[in-house]
């Protein structure tokens, strides 16, 4: 038998018998994100544990971005901001879960610059592609949180988005993709 269980979020999913799924409780998108820890039942010899440690299969990992990739990419923005005609602009880097790592702001970037580059880091890690290229779909322009601006663009470990980099408020949403882009090159290096 397997279950799921969400720790540190408001939602909580706990194994109701074989194969049966329970919610325990609901959240809001603004709720504080949750770690998702998939637990397998195991029968090996060491009951349940692969003799690595008291959670053995229990546990799984997850790719983050290290704390010099996240200083390289704060860098790497200011810098790109400036190159580009001193944009007003706002970054934020959400990791997968929805978690945010990162917020960086320029100088005189106006409170509506974060809400944008939260929802495009949110609609690039959430979907795996630029918001530039989901600008047509209608259906994902539907989801809560979302933006299709340009400006968000995933960062990816073997082909799977593990965070998303937004960035708004520059005067074309071109601007804040080239911005974003940049910061992606930094975080790859």
């Amino acid at each position: 038998m397997s279950f799921r269980h969400l720790i540190g979020g408001a939602v909580a999913l706990s194994a109701v018998a074989a194969g049966t799924v329970g919610v325990a409780g609901t959240a809001s998108a603004a709720a504080a994100p949750a770690t998702v820890i998939a637990v397998q039942g195991g029968h090996g010899k060491h009951g349940g544990h692969d003799g690595h440690g008291k959670h053995g299969r229990a546990t799984a990992p997850e790719r983050v971005l290290s704390n010099s990739a996240l200083v390289r990419a704060s860098h790497e923005f200011v810098e790109s901001a400036r190159r580009h005609g001193n944009q007003r602009v706002t970054m934020v880097i959400m990791e997968r879960a929805g978690t945010i790592r990162l917020v960086v702001r320029t100088r005189k970037s106006g409170p509506q610059t974060f809400i944008s580059a939260k929802r495009k880091a949110y609609t690039a890690v959430a979907f795996g592609q630029p918001t530039s290229a989901l600008s047509g779909n209608e259906t994902i322009k539907q989801i809560p949180g979302t933006l299709t601006l340009p400006g968000g663009v995933p960062v990816k470990f073997k082909g799977f988005p593990i965070a998303g980099i937004g960035v708004g408020g520059a005067p074309d949403g071109r601007i804040d993709e080239m911005i974003a882009n940049d910061v992606l090159r930094a975080i790859e290096r």
